[in-house]
């Protein structure tokens, strides 16, 4: 209750100006606190503006502020805890799109072009006209039967107890609308992932939640009941995760609500124990039929594995694993360690696991070089937000792109930062039911399509504009990177690709940097460890 303070104090200051009045004080008071309690009225009682609703007439500080320019909106970009001020600008971009308004700017752009790192595509002087519509990819290799048409953009793995029940029914119903997937995170399929019929893409992680028997072990006939589901297009195992790579967790038993455990198949109130390692295999060799398993399970949909790349000779150690047993997934998804929309230690987010650039260069090369990548199709994730975003990792080697803090500014986060504290001020990241019903589900949703168009329409004028037809033509020569103030370099110079093939002619290859060839000669199938 502390959130209504503001406004309960204003109707006890009223109340007793009303009883002293008309004495001067106390009718000045009144005169000044009703207009006040009519706007906190009328801020409990409209659903556009979920943070209006928790907290009323206060929570009309924050958009005030922000909008004084410039001091007071450089102050609050400077002082983001990430020093990266790109955040609240983008977040702005996903605002203007989300709802439909105004997203041109004039004056030319206010980043610093001769800057370190500044990037650019080059365009055409003959550019083209694609349709967004088209801008889909097929998943699905050579052992899937039913692949899926996904959009280049879907949202990114955000679970059900992570996020609250609005937020992630507003996902769904917004994945519908627009035509693309919502990934399920490792919480499960709860009810409000099927009540607006989005595509699902289930993630199952260590806990195998949703799929599990009484002692955490996998239960292959609960994995294919829920497989089986028409709104599950894809299904994902996750090693690691960009947030907090190499950890596991724990969900409180106070916070396992029925709702959480339905979802997950997990007593109410116990403590939940996400491991850090998975109990279904323990090498790459086992690891690759276990996700052969999960596809036929399935009924044929593609299966595939997300990771936050760490070892470099573990995922080569993987690929090693996909030519010795024939056992190749239909996806991976690389995320990076920059991304991650829950919370984590400080240094796991800051400093563990490898950044996404990193991390998709090196797989895209090690399928590349092993003769696999035309079968396997390739997800980024980590800080996607914007057209430009999407189209750079294509360029570097994506098939598409997921998303989940773009969609999460497109619910209304305004980053509080207190996703793990169960006080969201806009109702997303929530079990608190009073907090939830500010975030309307039907308007949410509608904003979170409509962010998704805005910017695929976006992506397909960048795309014409380069003179290309597609998101597959997009290649790293495309893309220019800044080095410092007088030297720039095309990625494909920066992230050299390396020869098809190249990495299985037994013998060092000039094409081949020497650091991939010593992490490939550490690598065994049959063993995450390292020969030395």
């Amino acid at each position: 209750m502390l959130r209504y303070s503001a406004f309960i104090l204003l109707i006890l200051v009223s109340i007793g100006s009303a009883a002293f009045y008309p004495v001067a004080p106390a009718g000045l008071l009144l005169a000044m606190s009703l207009p006040l309690i009519t706007l906190g009225v009328y801020d409990l009682l409209q659903t556009r503006h979920a943070l209006f609703r928790n907290y009323p007439i206060v929570g009309r500080l924050r958009p005030l502020i922000e909008s004084i320019r410039p001091q007071i909106r450089q102050y609050f970009m400077e002082s983001d805890t990430d020093g990266m001020p790109f955040d609240r600008e983008e977040r702005t971009i996903v605002y203007l799109r989300a709802k439909n308004l105004e997203d041109k700017k004039p004056f030319g752009t206010e980043l610093d072009v001769y800057g370190s790192g500044y990037e650019w595509i080059n365009h055409s002087v003959q550019p083209r006209t694609v349709n967004p519509d088209t801008l889909r990819v097929d998943v699905g290799g050579l052992h899937c039967s039913k692949p899926y048409s996904a959009s280049l953009l879907n949202i990114s793995a955000m679970s059900y107890g992570s996020l609250g029940a609005h937020a992630i029914a507003a996902l769904n119903k917004g994945a519908a609308l627009g035509g693309f997937a919502q990934d399920t995170g490792e919480g499960g399929i709860a009810s409000f992932h099927r009540d607006h019929g989005g595509d699902l893409i289930w993630e199952i992680g260590s806990g195998y939640f949703g799929c599990r028997q009484a002692n955490g072990k996998f239960d292959r006939e609960r994995f294919a009941e829920q497989a089986s589901s028409e709104q599950v297009k894809m299904v994902e195992l996750k090693l690691s995760q960009g947030a907090k790579p190499g950890q596991g967790g724990m969900l409180p038993g106070a916070k396992v609500t029925s709702e959480i455990a339905a979802a997950r198949g997990i007593p109410v109130g116990e403590d939940c124990l996400s491991p850090a390692r998975h109990s279904a295999f323990s090498n790459p060799l086992e690891l690759v039929e276990f996700l052969a398993r999960m596809r036929d399970l399935a009924g044929g949909k593609p299966s595939g594995f997300k990771l936050c790349i760490g070892h470099p000779w573990e995922f080569m150690a993987i690929a090693k694993a996909m030519l010795a047993s024939g056992c190749i997934p239909d996806f991976i998804v690389i995320d990076g360690s920059e991304g991650g929309t829950g919370a984590a230690p400080a240094e796991f987010s800051d400093h563990i696991g490898m950044p996404l650039r990193d991390g998709l260069v090196l797989a895209h090369n090690v399928l590349q070089a092993c003769g696999l990548r035309e079968h396997i199709r390739l997800g980024a994730s980590g800080k996607v937000i914007s057209a430009f975003h999407i189209a750079a990792n294509l360029a570097l080697g994506a098939d598409w792109c997921n998303a989940a803090r773009g969609f999460m500014f497109s619910l209304g986060c305004i980053q509080s930062q207190h996703c793990h504290k169960g006080n969201c001020p806009t109702g997303i990241a929530t079990h608190d039911r009073l907090r939830q019903q500010g975030l309307n589900i039907d308007l949410k949703a509608a904003q979170v399509a409509e962010y998704h168009r805005e910017t695929m329409q976006v992506l397909a004028k960048i795309i014409g504009s380069a003179g290309l037809e597609s998101g597959a033509e997009l290649q790293a020569h495309h893309l220019s990177i800044r080095l410092d103030t007088d030297r720039v370099k095309v990625a494909s110079k920066v992230y050299p690709l390396l020869p098809e093939n190249s990495l299985l002619d037994g013998a060092a290859n000039d094409a081949v940097p020497e650091r991939y060839q010593r992490y490939w000669k550490m690598a065994t199938a049959d063993s995450f460890a390292p020969l030395l």
